[in-house]
């Protein structure tokens, strides 16, 4: 699997759909995350409104977009064609196999609450499923 081998704006558009995601997701879900967190609105500016979180997100959206295409090539190259429904498969199953359980040990010992698992682990099932269905539909090669 060389690195040149993959659609490069199919990985940037994903990361910019999910992205873009996160942004409308934890607008909806701000007073709940913010209660999760125990963070009051007053400080939610001065603690988290810094450009270099945005970017660092993004940054974190681009590399998964790139792995999951990386996964996705690997499959095809293994006979697998790449397609929406397996895009989405695989999104669903990375969520369930890795992002779940580090998030609820993680969490857990962080002692944070439920509702927070719960909209962060939400989030990032939204991220996988877009960047899933983005590359699966667009392709990878």
């Amino acid at each position: 699997m060389g690195l040149g081998s993959l659609n490069y704006l199919a990985v940037m558009g994903a990361a910019v759909a999910s992205f873009l995601f996160g942004g409308v997701w934890y607008n909806v879900f701000a007073k709940q995350w913010m209660e999760a967190v125990g963070m009051s609105p007053d400080r939610m500016p001065k603690d988290r409104g810094g450009i270099g979180l945005y970017v660092l997100a993004f940054i974190a959206q681009l590399v998964m977009a790139w792995m999951l295409a990386g996964v996705l090539l690997h499959l095809a190259q293994g006979g697998l064609p790449t397609s929406l429904r397996n895009g989405l498969l695989s999104a669903l199953f990375i969520w369930v196999g890795f992002v779940v359980p580090t998030m609820v040990v993680n969490y857990a010992f962080h002692g944070a609450r439920h509702s927070l698992t719960l909209i962060d682990g939400g989030h990032w099932l939204g991220v996988l499923l877009i960047q899933g269905a983005f590359l699966g539909w667009w392709g990878v090669r």
